[in-house]
């Protein structure tokens, strides 16, 4: 295990998952449903989502190194794109529509209302592809998916339990505008390592 690599994994997921819709989805369900329900539901699900992209990793680092360096500027990319493009409002509306199924009957079913509408949010979202990202360059998954799932987890603990109130003080537009540009300022340096 890489202490360092493990930091960086878990900074670089949470400014970028901050934003995310699953985040407001995690919100959303938490302010309608016991919170810790909530939360042990988008945990479970988290661990699939990081265990799928870093495998997917895994794969990615066959490919050749200049090749393998594209890709990554590519992601990041494609992730600052979103992240500063698509309209604050567009992204809360999707995670509101994906919270807006009503689970019935006990506990269990709050857990896995959770669990469903994060394992499918998340399948092929930004996240999951920096994790496929940082698992291939590294070549350390096992710290690359602990950093990754305590990151997720801190920020589903987040919305669950105090989503609501950090929004009263920072402002979903800033947290994106403030992932966008981070995965940006990736892409350029990706860029300018292809070049170099």
């Amino acid at each position: 295990m890489h202490p360092g690599v493990v930091l960086a994994v878990f900074g670089l997921v949470a400014v970028a998952e901050l934003p995310d819709k699953s985040m407001i989805a995690t919100l959303v369900l938490g302010s309608r449903h016991p919170p810790v329900l909530v939360w042990a539901g988008a945990s479970a699900a988290f661990l699939v989502h990081v265990a799928v992209a870093v495998a997917a990793g895994r794969l990615v680092e066959l490919l050749p190194h200049t090749a393998l360096q594209a890709v990554v500027a590519a992601v990041f990319l494609v992730g600052a794109v979103v992240l500063l493009a698509v309209p604050e409002r567009r992204a809360e509306q999707d995670g509101t529509t994906e919270a807006a199924r009503q689970p019935r009957g006990g506990p269990w079913s709050v857990v896995g209302t959770a669990f469903a509408v994060i394992v499918v949010g998340e399948l092929g979202d930004l996240t999951q592809l920096l994790m496929i990202d940082l698992a291939a360059r590294y070549r350390a998954p096992w710290s690359v998916g602990v950093g990754a799932f305590a990151a997720l987890v801190a920020v589903s603990a987040l919305g669950a339990f105090g989503g609501r109130a950090l929004l009263r003080w920072l402002p979903m537009a800033w947290i994106r505008r403030a992932a966008g540009l981070a995965l940006l300022g990736m892409a350029a340096y990706g860029i300018y390592a292809l070049a170099a």
